[in-house]
């Protein structure tokens, strides 16, 4: 199995030591030729703007969108989620359109008001989640063929999955546990 992790911007570097984690092929993705001979795509945390700007420049936006609609497994985590939804609040930045979800950027505030909790997450067992979240965006509404994976105390929805596309407003790559990359190889896998 080979994992593309985009490269342009962001947390690009903590994907691939997760995946080697989890004895998993990963490659960095700056250019459509490397999307080639891919099994699944992770875009990574960052800044969602220089992201979108990267990816069109590049022509990774068509080409990453139209492998999403033909079924490749993709997993976004906060500007990663940021750049599948089909929306997001009072910003115009170009996405993949892909994930039936409306986003608000920097839903929690500043960098200052960045914040750790541990999350429930039942679709990956009882023992909760260490979630990382980071100038981190808030999914508002997601489509009914959205299933929610995990929301915070308040109801704020933060992880989403779709068909074979996996989103977390969260970074589980700044983390020691590998259950979400896990449950993402395993949507690779198609189980």
């Amino acid at each position: 199995m080979k994992i593309g992790v985009l490269a342009s911007q962001g947390a690009f570097a903590e994907h691939i030591a997760t995946l080697n984690k989890l004895d998993t092929e990963a490659i960095q993705v700056r250019l459509p030729a490397e999307l080639k001979g891919l099994d699944g795509l992770i875009i990574p945390g960052g800044e969602s703007t220089t992201i979108s700007l990267l990816m069109s420049s590049y022509d990774l936006l068509s080409k990453v969108s139209g492998m999403a609609k033909e079924g490749m497994p993709i997993f976004g985590t906060c500007a990663g989620m940021i750049m599948m939804a089909k929306n997001i609040r009072g910003n115009s930045t170009h996405t993949l359109d892909i994930m039936d979800i409306t986003v608000k950027r920097n839903a929690f505030g500043r960098q200052v008001d960045s914040f750790e909790t541990e999350l429930s997450v039942p679709a990956l067992g009882k023992k909760s989640f260490p979630a990382v979240f980071i100038r981190a965006p808030v999914i508002e509404n997601c489509d009914k063929s959205v299933e929610v994976l995990a929301k915070l105390n308040d109801g704020k929805i933060v992880a989403v999955r779709q068909q074979k596309m996996l989103a977390t407003a969260f970074h589980p790559e700044l983390t020691d546990d590998l259950r979400f990359h896990r449950y993402f190889l395993d949507t690779v896998k198609g189980k």
